[in-house]
């Protein structure tokens, strides 16, 4: 919309001075809105036009007021054509703060970032996961050294953070901190939500990131196969420690919850489910989405396993989880004991469930994701694409379905 700014000059009567003159006030009008501002000079309401909107005969006194209106005219004119030319949207607010030297306070990056990560940390259990926090915390100082090795400062506007900005930081995280691919990107990705709050709340104007382009590799997940799960499960474990770490582990392997999800369950979260039998009803931590998982055999024996556990009955847990540090550090040892060459983590059994457990068992991909809690169909595609045995089975049907055809009269056709 091409904007539209006109100046009048004219007198304002409510306010005389002692010697019965009215001071001359300039009105600029902006696509229909306007803003009054005195101009200093007062003049007797004989000797002024409305028509011209300026002091009436030749007189010097005449000459020399009308000739600072002009000059105020002119400096009217000149702040349209410097927001024009800095490309700021020309509105009655821009105009009013470039016109009177008014400059709206720096925003700065540094504490909108701290700040962010300041309510993050005060949801920490109700909406967000102690691991999302980390991982902000961890791209803030990251986003400092940034500025510091390139730029050598602590802090920058977010007005010059640009598209080159972005770049940069993307090679600062893979040359620098040593950042694989999609470790990289997260970072980039983290930093970008800090932006789209500045876009939203409309300290910039511009988006640096839209010629940006995440470039995302698809890694292979680890999981176990259903040897490996029986070498775990059959393992007798000298101390109790382990045995206990096994025994949570096995139960993620086959209901397919993430640790923070184990962590938080409780016996309200068992119930029967449409066939009589005991589920599991969760929202998981991360999402927020449902999770209605059917619990099979095994995991309902680890969980009557630990019914009296002191733990259990003194903070209402279904199960006595350790901390996901602990979990991790004991699941290695598990994995030396049990001769698994697998980096063996907690949440390589959330996996184990989707792959070994459900989608080789010919569980169909759409009640998979169900049960993981997955708000899109594509993340659980990502785990039937590994399957081998799945493919090989699949393809075994097709085998026997063209030996009972005859492929002469295939031939025919």
């Amino acid at each position: 919309m091409k904007t539209k700014i006109t100046v009048l000059y004219y007198l304002r009567k409510s306010k005389v001075n002692g010697q019965g003159q009215m001071p001359i006030y300039q009105r600029i009008t902006i696509n229909n809105k306007r803003f009054d501002v005195s101009t200093g000079y007062y003049v007797d309401e004989s000797k002024w036009s409305s028509e011209g909107s300026k002091i009436k005969g030749n007189t010097e006194e005449a000459r020399l007021i009308n000739g600072r209106l002009d000059m105020m005219r002119v400096i009217v004119y000149e702040t349209e054509k410097k927001l024009f030319m800095n490309q700021i949207t020309i509105t009655i607010e821009t105009f009013k703060n470039e016109f009177q030297g008014k400059k709206d306070r720096e925003r700065m990056l540094i504490p909108i970032f701290e700040e962010h990560n300041r309510k993050i940390k005060e949801l920490v259990g109700q909406e967000y996961a102690p691991g999302t926090l980390e991982r902000y915390q961890t791209s803030l100082k990251h986003t400092k050294d940034f500025l510091f090795w390139k730029y050598n400062i602590s802090d920058i506007n977010i007005e010059k953070i640009d598209h080159s900005f972005i770049m940069e930081y993307e090679f600062y995280l893979r040359s620098e901190r040593k950042c694989a691919n999609n470790t990289a990107v997260k970072y980039i990705k983290n930093f970008h939500k800090i932006i789209n709050q500045c876009i939203a709340n409309g300290w910039i104007n511009k988006d640096p990131f839209s010629n940006y382009k995440a470039k995302i590799k698809e890694v292979t997940r680890e999981f176990l196969t259903e040897k490996e799960i029986e070498q775990i499960i059959n393992k007798e474990f000298v101390s109790e420690r382990l045995e206990l770490v096994r025994d949570i582990f096995i139960f993620s392997c086959f209901t397919g919850l993430a640790y923070i999800d184990v962590k938080q369950l409780s016996a309200n979260n068992i119930s029967f489910g449409i066939d009589g039998d005991k589920w599991i009803f969760k929202n998981r931590q991360k999402t927020d989405t449902a999770s209605k998982i059917p619990l099979l055999p095994m995991a309902l024996e680890i969980i009557n396993k630990y019914e009296n556990y002191p733990v259990c009955k003194n903070e209402n847990r279904l199960l006595p989880i350790l901390s996901n540090q602990k979990m991790n550090s004991y699941l290695k040892e598990i994995a030396d004991v049990c001769d698994i060459n697998k980096e063996l983590t907690f949440h390589i059994a959330r996996h184990t469930f989707a792959t070994t457990v459900t989608l080789s068992n010919g569980v169909p991909l759409e009640t998979v994701s169900k049960m993981l809690g997955h708000t899109n169909l594509k993340t659980t595609q990502h785990y039937a694409k590994i399957l081998d045995k799945k493919i090989s089975d699949d393809m075994q049907i097709l085998k026997e379905k063209f030996s009972k055809t005859d492929l002469s009269e295939i031939r025919k056709i």
